[in-house]
């Protein structure tokens, strides 16, 4: 007993530990919330588009702050809204498929960012961090911003729940009741870039989209209620980032992909045993 004690208690020793640990129950809790409308609107592809492309609004702001992280994160949030917007704008538009106008400026803004930080000499550690995270270097400002905004996020989608649910599940009967769709697909839009920003610290951008899509697709297996999907969403997330925090510290391995490979094999596990949906039972049942 007193050896698991020491296992769990012994990384908490540090500040930037324990700081860490929290970055990873927030965003994982955050994302896998906001992931569920994610996967239901068939938008993986568009968290991943967004992630890789707000590079460009990092590296501007890492130039310019000389890697402070907060105007990091401000640089980064404006470029993560002003993308999300745009990339709505241009799937709207009859000129080319939504995928197309996705992938277009996802490889052009991700290009645009890797120019501007290789502008500058050694730049690869930072890129690395940029890309694959750096939870150990979560100081308290960053936890305040992310606790702030990561809780605007979600207080906006508690109070806009009914209208999302029909928006997300039934578009046709959101315009028959007259519900401003347009608006809707925009505000959702920009909470999952403010996401994006938010987790930018914790996991990276590479690594930031099997946030998103991973708990909520977990979820989905295991509930079709939307509350219940959000809440086992939001633990799977959670629970994620704590064991990954520690197989990082114990195994010394990059916590952010420590974090989504415990995702992963969670979600892997839940596909083959979940009650009635899972492979294993469909077999059985055979």
């Amino acid at each position: 007993m007193d050896g698991l004690v020491e296992v769990i208690v012994g990384p908490l020793a540090y500040p930037f530990m324990v700081r860490g640990l929290l970055a990873l129950v927030m965003v994982g809790g955050v994302c896998a919330v906001v992931g569920t409308y994610v996967v239901l609107r068939g938008m993986a592809f568009f968290g991943s588009a967004l992630a890789h492309a707000i590079l460009p609004g990092v590296a501007v702001g890492y130039l310019v702050s000389g890697s402070t992280r907060g105007p990091i994160f401000w640089w980064g949030l404006a470029t993560a809204i002003l993308t999300a917007v745009g990339i709505g704008a241009v799937g709207k538009s009859a000129k080319v498929k939504e995928d197309t106008a996705i992938g277009i400026l996802f490889a052009g803004m991700f290009a645009l960012g890797i120019a501007i930080i290789s502008t500058v000499e050694g730049y690869a550690g930072d890129l690395a961090h940029f890309l694959f995270g750096n939870v150990l270097g979560v100081s308290a400002g960053d936890l305040w911003l992310a606790a702030i905004f990561g809780g605007l996020v979600l207080l906006t989608i508690v109070a806009l729940f009914k209208e999302f649910l029909v928006f997300s599940f039934d578009p046709l009967l959101a315009e028959t009741l007259r519900l401003p769709t347009g608006f809707l697909h925009y505000l959702m839009l920009i909470l999952i870039a403010v996401t994006t920003v938010v987790s930018l610290q914790a996991v990276g951008v590479a690594l930031m989209v099997a946030l998103l899509v991973t708990p909520a697709a977990t979820a989905y297996l295991l509930t079709r209620r939307l509350p219940a999907m959000m809440a086992i969403s939001a633990l799977v997330g959670a629970v994620s980032g704590v064991l990954g925090f520690y197989i990082s510290y114990y195994v010394e391995v990059a916590s952010g992909a420590a974090v989504v490979l415990v995702c992963t094999a969670i979600f892997l596990l839940t596909l083959l045993f979940a009650p009635r949906r899972g492979l294993v039972w469909e077999r059985l049942r055979r």
